[in-house]
């Protein structure tokens, strides 16, 4: 293996070259100045991010087990982006909590090692190398769910998701054993066109998708979600809400669309009816929520629904639209709980929607980015959540699905009046002891800044669909 080839694995080796460089700066920085670490973390991985749209040439290694071309790399630049972000808006958060713990540097490595794992997950193109990536990427984030040693409810929340994460780790696992009986092979190219209508592949399909559907937080596989956003750190709710949910459902649509197309009269009736029972029940149960973590579960739990919509013509512009619609989904909810991990560190840890009251006339300019990125999860023009939600409304329309994208309608009328809720809440509703004014941190700011320049420029640019429309075309579906 020469160098230009070991190059296919740029993203990964220089993530692992940055978590070392963590490990001993953590290592070798005196306690008193573990602020530090913050900072190198956040320059290592800015540079990291920058590198990463370099242009790099399509190529597998290890016999085709790993892929890399324009969509793959695209992708992870995109996660690399999102990180970057949740990094910005976190580094005040680790300073009071990592600081009073002493543990700094173990934030940082915790995640980039999850983020190193969704990295080989989306290049996987062998099932053994898809089960070991998952577990790679799921593993640190159990721990960073119990990052926060001194709150009862962050250890709950990750003793909730290390045992979710086991038994959907077993059920995927023998998913994958099935489909190699089945097929004969864990490498998705020979499987393609080979796996039969058996009751062995079917069953195989239906656990391997089981697996990742606790990942997405797909009905009926979504019971932790809400506990463990509510008790995880929320840097981290903010991670496995928009990270870990993306990869998961990139490796999800390329096994789907691919590897497993001759299952398609299976797999597309189960996509509809879990499209519509996770539509309906992230946005009902979101509707009794008071607490803005468990509100915004609830959401994600929603849009995961209208995601699996969008998967449902199995072909090029559904590639297109879910991989567009993530893109800006991670910004949305980024800026949403951004917002609400600046306010409840400020304010001793308010994260109720009726503690938002008045919120706008003390904090006038993060109320402004909570409603831009909540319109933006409703799917308001011309904020870039609209566009997102359109193409997959047009992809689903597109084979005939015309009850599912009314549903659809129905379900987005259902979470604006949610939406809303907090919106009147920070803008309308009076408070006689409203949260106090409080100026974040530059980092933060700028991360806030970032969110929603994007949120309208996503939208309205139509350059980047343009751009996600073309590297999808590699898939020849």
């Amino acid at each position: 293996m020469n160098l230009n080839n070991m190059l296919l694995m740029r993203h990964e080796l220089i993530l692992t070259t940055v978590i070392l460089i963590l490990i001993i700066a953590d290592i070798f920085t005196a306690d008193k100045n573990k602020k530090s670490v913050n900072y190198i973390a956040l320059g290592l991985f800015a540079l990291h991010t920058v590198i990463g749209f370099i242009p790099l040439k399509t190529g597998t290694l290890f016999g085709g087990m790993f892929v890399t071309d324009p969509m793959v790399y695209g992708f992870k630049n995109i996660l690399n982006t999102g990180v970057l972000l949740i990094i910005l808006l976190a580094i005040s958060w680790v300073n009071k909590k990592g600081l009073q713990n002493n543990k700094v540097g173990e934030f940082y490595i915790l995640m980039f090692s999850s983020l190193l794992g969704m990295f080989f997950l989306i290049s996987s193109r062998n099932f053994l190398m898809l089960y070991l990536s998952l577990e790679l990427s799921t593993l640190p984030v159990t721990a960073l769910a119990a990052y926060d040693i001194f709150n009862r409810k962050s250890s709950e929340a990750g003793i909730k998701l290390i045992l979710s994460a086991a038994f959907s780790s077993g059920i995927f696992l023998f998913g994958i054993s099935l489909l190699y009986a089945a097929g004969g092979s864990l490498y998705f190219s020979e499987l393609e066109g080979h796996i039969g209508h058996s009751y062995l592949s079917i069953a195989g399909l239906i656990m391997f998708f089981a697996g990742l559907a606790f990942k997405i937080s797909l009905v009926p596989f979504h019971f932790w979600t809400a506990d463990v956003y509510e008790g995880a750190p929320t840097p981290v709710s903010n991670y496995l809400s928009v990270i870990s949910k993306a990869a998961a459902v990139f490796i999800l649509m390329i096994s789907l669309f691919v590897t497993l197309k001759e299952l398609k009269d299976i797999w597309i009736p189960v996509l509809y009816g879990i499209s519509v029972l996770t539509m309906f029940t992230g946005n009902l149960f979101a509707l009794r929520q008071k607490n803005l973590k468990r509100f915004l579960a609830f959401s994600s739990v929603a849009q995961a629904g209208f995601i699996m919509m969008g998967m449902l013509s199995a072909d090029h512009l559904a590639a297109s639209s879910v991989l567009y619609f993530i893109s800006i989904y991670i910004f949305s909810n980024i800026g949403a709980f951004g917002v609400v991990q600046l306010v409840a560190l400020a304010a001793g840890g308010k994260e109720n929607i009726d503690d938002y009251n008045g919120l706008y006339r003390t904090n006038p300019m993060l109320s402004l980015v909570l409603m831009i990125s909540l319109f933006s999860l409703a799917g308001i023009p011309p904020i870039a959540g609209f566009f997102g939600k359109f193409f997959l409304y047009t992809s689903a329309a597109s084979k005939g699905f015309y009850v599912l994208v009314f549903i659809a309608v129905v379900n987005v009328t259902i979470s604006l009046y949610y939406y809303l809720l907090v919106v009147r809440a920070a803008f309308l509703r009076k408070s006689e002891n409203p949260i106090p004014y409080f100026k974040s941190d530059i980092f933060a700011r700028i991360g806030l800044i970032i969110v929603v320049i994007a949120l309208f420029l996503l939208g309205l640019y139509s350059p980047f669909y343009d751009y996600i429309d073309s590297v999808t075309k590699i898939l020849n579906i």
